[in-house]
């Protein structure tokens, strides 16, 4: 999980980096005013998010997997201590009946 947001964060700072090269060099608009930074950090994202889709797809896919297991794993640890309480909730009935 943490390589994939690694590479994602990757291609957005060679994306910003090439925007702000081509905004400079005049290729694209610069912002009105004040906001020239805040055009290229959006033009960057609007830029990377497909690339990243593209790109990423396996590790992308090999993050869910990992996600998905580790949600298995709790699931079944979240279980396995539900049925270790109604075992002890049992036994407490239990032994409170024959007292």
């Amino acid at each position: 999980m943490l390589r994939y947001t690694l590479m994602r964060l990757g291609i957005f700072v060679g994306c910003l980096v090439a925007v702000w090269g081509l905004v400079y060099a005049g290729v694209f608009p610069r912002g009105l005013g004040d906001s020239n930074g805040m055009w290229i950090v959006l033009l960057s994202l609007l830029l990377s998010a497909p690339i990243s889709f593209v790109v990423l797809r396996g590790e992308r896919d090999r993050a869910s997997v990992q996600v998905v297991q580790r949600v298995d794993r709790m699931k079944a640890n979240l279980e396995a201590s539900r049925s270790q309480e109604d075992l002890a909730d049992e036994a407490a009935r239990v032994q409170g009946q024959t007292s």
